[in-house]
């Protein structure tokens, strides 16, 4: 499995929206423009998510768009799903051997666990985060 910048880019459109959450609407425009990436692009990855039902457009001059629902019932494998299509590892997996038929299971399941526990809450904290890890050196 592999995730194309429509997954990659679907899901930072929803972290800045979930940053903005409660501030009124984000334009795409706003968010192509903080995030260095294509409003064109951004604009055809938008549609899915609003047909999902995971986004809602607001018309007018200070227009955009918002979260449908909290940032923390929204997961990243929501929006992964709705721009990827189901998360499968490897095709024709039942007509593996057993023993490599249960690793990929276990792959499959490990990755929809992390995608399905990781809310837009989560990831819009984590990049506000300032602080690094790093240490502090005087001389």
């Amino acid at each position: 499995m592999r995730i194309s910048t429509k997954g990659r880019y679907g899901l930072t459109i929803m972290i800045e929206l979930a940053k903005n959450q409660g501030e009124g609407p984000t334009s795409l425009k706003t968010i192509a423009q903080a995030n260095n990436l294509s409003e064109h692009y951004l604009e055809q990855l938008i549609a899915p998510l609003r047909n999902a039902g995971l986004v809602k457009s607001i018309r007018g001059a200070y227009g955009g768009y918002i979260l449908a629902d909290t940032p923390t019932k929204i997961t990243a494998g929501d929006v992964i799903r709705v721009l990827e299509g189901p998360i499968t590892l490897v095709e024709g997996i039942e007509d593996e051997e057993p023993a490599q038929r249960e690793l990929w299971i276990r792959i499959r399941d490990a990755i929809k666990s992390v995608l399905d526990h990781t809310t837009l809450e989560d990831l819009a904290s984590h990049s506000n985060d300032t602080e690094t890890d790093g240490y502090m050196f005087y001389i």
